[in-house]
């Protein structure tokens, strides 16, 4: 039995070897990884990723034909994307390595946040994993391919809190967005943003949950769905009001993550820098900031 996890391809070429996750201070969980992964790198155009969500992702999972078949069909895209599947679905401090009997190469992917306990030990997927482990990667997204720091706040699959510490949400003190969704049965994956639009004057990189008012309709970052509205029109709170516990959406409930980023991830027209966000032009916003970009040629 398979599953097609659908990624997106934008430009640029599949790195062989995915970067290590940046280190921040105050981060017992955060993420701070390069974000690049899911809207550069990986092909969000149906990688089918037959038997893996029910094989496990224990040693034995991983050597399995259908794996086998899998990885060499892209190595370093496919490489790519295991480095963040790992990431999200196994704990800190394991590992999962591949060897591949094609080439003789040795693949070795870092645990993190430990979101998906069953399937990490081995055992098929639960639906509650396929959906926190989606969400998980879809938060890793922006479409400029580019490294971001960010702090990843939820629940695993077993309702256990993603530990987080004070100083951690004091560096990340931007509240961003919700992911939610499910790659592995075709449900969709969705964003929604949790901290009001922006103004017209400012952009940022993370932008497939953030956006301006006018450009809330545009969808930047499919197959990553941007909802209109934030993230309480489709998710309930934790008591703590840090993350969401659950969102809904056609009829639907998933377990979410939660994201927050550093505030100089915003960017402003007229900060003197000219930012992958901006364009040239004549005007004082993004779309046109003569004060960063100047006038267009």
């Amino acid at each position: 039995m398979g599953w097609v996890l659908l990624l997106l391809c934008a430009c640029g070429p599949a790195e062989e070897s995915p970067a290590e996750p940046s280190t921040l201070h105050g981060q017992s969980q955060e993420l701070a990884v390069s974000n690049g992964l899911a809207f550069n790198g990986l092909a969000f155009n149906g990688l089918a990723f037959n038997g893996l969500a029910f094989n496990g992702l224990a040693f034995n999972g991983l050597n399995s034909t259908a794996f086998h078949s899998w990885f060499q069909g892209e190595p370093a895209l496919r490489n790519m994307l295991m480095s963040y599947l790992v990431q999200c679905a196994v704990p800190s401090g394991q590992t999962r390595t591949y060897t591949s009997p094609s080439t003789g190469t040795t693949y070795s992917w870092k645990g993190n946040l430990g979101l998906a306990p069953d399937w990490a030990s081995g055992k098929p997927a639960t639906v509650k994993e396929q959906q926190v482990v989606s969400a998980c990667l879809a938060a890793h997204g922006n479409k400029y391919g580019i490294r971001i720091p960010m702090s990843v706040l939820g629940k695993n699959a077993k309702a256990v809190t993603i530990s987080y510490t004070s100083s951690e949400l004091t560096t990340f003190s931007a509240r961003e967005g919700c992911f939610f969704g499910n790659l592995f049965n075709n449900e969709g994956i969705y964003a929604a943003s949790d901290a009001p639009p922006l103004h017209v004057e400012d952009s940022t990189a993370r932008g497939c949950a953030l956006s301006t008012v006018e450009n809330n309709t545009n969808q930047e970052c499919l197959p990553l769905v941007r909802l209109r509205g934030n993230c309480g029109n489709f998710c309930v709170q934790d008591s703590s009001k840090k993350f969401y516990t659950s969102c809904t959406y056609n009829g639907i409930t998933y377990q979410p993550v939660t994201t927050r980023i550093r505030k100089e991830e915003i960017y402003r027209c007229g900060d003197g820098t000219c930012q992958i966000t901006e364009k040239c032009g004549t005007g004082t916003i993004a779309e046109s900031c003569m004060s960063d970009c100047g006038v267009c040629d």
